[in-house]
């Protein structure tokens, strides 16, 4: 799919972004443009291999605010993967209206500058956050996941499609806890942190998270919300795979955080289709080809299904979380 083409990634230099041009690269992909806003990421990340030493990259400065800029950067692009965000729940509780600007107003730019680009293909990258949000992060992020769905409608004889991938928690990414218990070990702590020994959440490697992108990409009819079947894990577990010696101290829920994540709701359900290793919610449009995922052997979810981290019949262990943490540690230190 990726032959020839060319690809815009906006967030391109974050621990996602990165991933997937090194992904990206391995293809003959054409040309691959990272965006983002931040000049400090995008000098460090032109320095280090294989970016450095690769002619198929360009990296542009620019924010998802700038609807003329994102225009510009679009121009002879073929795919789009929308993957900037502001993405912290506490620091979007205290700064709402930026949040609202990056995320909501930020995916409108990116829409309509696909459509005048005649881009062909956009996936928005999502979260588990945006399903019964009960924080400003996740409120943002379901809107934007309706802005997209809702851009097939107005693409009309452009073609132009759009899609989102929605996934839990990423263990290589900077934001996740796991840095965060990181650096506190490697500063002799002498215990970590829990905010509740109840918590639970989803749980996808970035290699995992790249991968059902891209394979999204040849999946996508336009307007799907597509979801990996992935592990819930316990945070307690989590702690006690990375420092089974120090204790835990229970510090409380920070404000919008809550106790289990959901990414399929019982409402949702009514348009759901299990495929195997992923679901699909489709749209309520008419013109949305309700037979295609049956065709491809999609099953129908039982009645008030729910997806939900607490619920979760995959469930990693110990020492599966040491294992796992051991494979991604090149990622998490990045």
């Amino acid at each position: 799919m990726f032959d020839d083409a060319n690809v815009l990634i906006t967030g391109g230099t974050g621990s996602f972004g990165r991933a997937l041009v090194t992904k990206l690269l391995e293809t003959h992909v054409k040309r691959i443009a990272v965006y983002s806003r931040d000049e400090l990421k995008q000098f460090e990340m032109q320095h280090l291999e294989p970016f450095c030493s690769d002619d198929r990259l360009r990296f542009l400065i620019g924010d998802v605010r700038d609807s003329d800029r994102l225009e510009f950067a679009m121009r002879d692009v073929d795919f789009v993967v929308h993957a900037a965000a502001l993405k912290h729940v506490s620091i979007a509780e205290y700064n709402p209206m930026e949040c609202v600007h990056t995320n909501i107003i930020g995916a409108e730019n990116v829409v309509r500058a696909a459509i005048r680009q005649r881009v062909k293909r956009v996936i928005a990258l999502s979260t588990d956050k945006a399903v019964n949000p009960i924080n400003l992060y996740g409120a943002t992020k379901l809107a934007s996941d309706k802005i997209f769905v809702a851009a097939n409608s107005l693409s009309g004889s452009i073609g132009t499609r759009f899609s989102v991938v929605r996934y839990g928690n990423v263990v290589g990414s900077r934001g996740s806890v796991v840095p965060f218990f990181q650096k506190l070990i490697q500063g002799r702590t002498d215990h970590l942190p829990i905010t509740d020994p109840r918590m639970t959440r989803f749980w996808i490697t970035l290699d995992q998270g790249v991968k059902f992108v891209i394979s999204s990409f040849n999946k996508m009819q336009g307007a799907e919300i597509f979801v990996p079947k992935i592990p819930s894990m316990r945070v307690v577990d989590l702690a006690k795979a990375m420092a089974p010696e120090l204790d835990q101290r229970i510090v409380g829920i920070r404000p919008g955080e809550k106790l289990h994540e959901i990414m399929i709701t019982p409402d949702d359900a009514r348009t759901t289709f299990d495929l195997g290793d992923h679901f699909v919610i489709e749209p309520a449009f008419a013109w949305f080809n309700r037979d295609s995922n049956a065709d491809k052997g999609g099953k129908d979810v039982p009645q008030r299904f729910a997806y939900a981290s607490d619920t979760n019949n995959w469930w990693l262990s110990v020492d599966e979380l040491r294992e796992l943490l051991s494979t991604e540690s090149a990622d998490i230190m990045q």
